[in-house]
């Protein structure tokens, strides 16, 4: 699982980039080769493992390791002694793949000179199999062409499913449509056919009988779980800034305070910024390894950002209601506390709450950006004439 999620996230990462090269670019790093471009039409020679991304992909040769490839439209001719993964509008795959099989895109394509050693995984609108394939398949579409020899079992969920003149099913047959259809015997004898009815009725009964194993309410006792180890953890978090930082985070809190428009406006700058940072760095194509650090960044300050605006807000709220405009850390932590609660029943409300956690995000990343853009340019502070003296409005 972790294989695949890799695979998928540097394909995404490639995709993204793929437009900005106006010619194919080529790059070798630790045994790894990726190419990128508008067009690629590439004879792959790759000792190891190779990732091509382009709006149209035409790829030959072979790769040592895995072939990652993702864009529109995409055509695979080129053999991998290990696993192929392809993601795009249109893939035709006519390659031989020596281990395993994962494809999706919105018409999916095996041709008969694919030949794939171990298992496919095939997800499109359109799927169409002419390629054997040695181990298992599993398909998800929505109209499923089945014309080729599968020695292993087949497990298909469609909304309509035909059989090819070449086709034939080893192992198990399990299909879920709508309504139940005719196997031929050529393909798959009855003793061989599961068919799986998809219906809310069954997916209630399946859900009794695992709900009749717990002794209480399993949603909300997930629910009340998952809130308190957020609550626990924002709570530590405060603590920490409180403990570290206290005037830094006071001057953050009272720019929120003092300006929430300019903060969300600022936190509009500070999220694009962070998130433009993706595709730049990968564009530099040495950057690739550094894109999930970036990430892991993006997400560290959405959350750091969430947890200043509601605290900074929380604190107004505090001194609108008579509270002390400077308390404790006791006190801090206590409305804190209050701010998270309250947030997290708004959630409860459609639309209101995401609203609601994306303001707080914007006015905590507006408020860290203002504090930057004034490290890196200065407070000119107050404005004094040629007599020294201030300018009067």
């Amino acid at each position: 699982m972790f294989k695949l999620t890799r695979a998928v996230a540097c394909v995404a990462v490639l995709g993204m980039t793929s437009a900005a090269f106006a010619d194919t670019t080529s790059v070798t790093h630790g045994g790894d080769t990726f190419i990128a471009g508008a067009q690629v039409n590439e004879a792959i020679a790759a000792d190891g493992d190779a990732f091509l991304a382009a709006r149209t992909v035409a790829a030959r040769g072979a790769a040592a390791g895995d072939l990652h490839v993702a864009g529109l439209d995409i055509t695979i001719s080129a053999d991998t002694d290990k696993d192929l993964y392809a993601a795009g509008a249109n893939v035709i795959i006519r390659g031989l793949i020596a281990e395993d099989l994962t494809a999706a895109g919105f018409a999916v394509r095996t041709e008969n000179t694919s030949v794939t050693a171990g298992n496919a995984r095939l997800f499109g609108n359109s799927v169409t199999i002419e390629g054997p394939i040695e181990g298992a398949l599993l398909v998800t579409g929505g109209d499923v062409i089945v014309n080729a020899a599968i020695s292993g079992d087949a497990r298909v969920l469609a909304r309509s499913i035909s059989f090819g003149p070449d086709a034939r099913i080893d192992g198990t047959l399990t299909y879920s449509t709508s309504e139940k259809i005719v196997v031929p015997e050529r393909v798959a004898p009855g003793e061989r056919v599961v068919f799986e009815a998809v219906s809310v009725s069954r997916l209630s009964q399946e859900w009794d009988e695992v709900a009749k194993d717990m002794p209480v309410l399993p949603s909300f006792a997930s629910m009340l779980f998952g809130f308190l180890i957020s609550l626990l953890f924002f709570l530590v978090l405060g603590a920490l800034m409180l403990g570290f930082m206290p005037k830094r985070l006071a001057r953050l809190r009272r720019s929120i305070a003092e300006a929430p428009g300019q903060m969300i406006l600022l936190g509009v700058i500070g999220l694009s910024m962070l998130f433009g940072m993706v595709p730049i760095t990968a564009m530099t194509i040495v950057g690739l390894p550094f894109v999930p650090i970036v990430l892991l960044g993006i997400v560290m300050i959405w959350t750091l950002g969430y947890a200043l605006g509601a605290y900074g807000v929380a604190m107004r709220v505090w001194s609108g209601f008579g509270g002390a405009d400077a308390p404790n850390s006791a006190t801090r932590l206590l409305v804190f506390a209050a701010a998270i609660t309250c947030i997290a029943l708004l959630n409860f409300i459609p639309f209101v709450g995401w609203v609601a956690n994306y303001t707080l995000v914007l006015l905590g990343v507006g408020a860290m950006t203002r504090a930057l853009f004034l490290r890196f340019i200065g407070n000119p502070g107050v404005a004094f004439d040629v007599d020294l003296k201030p300018i009067e409005d």
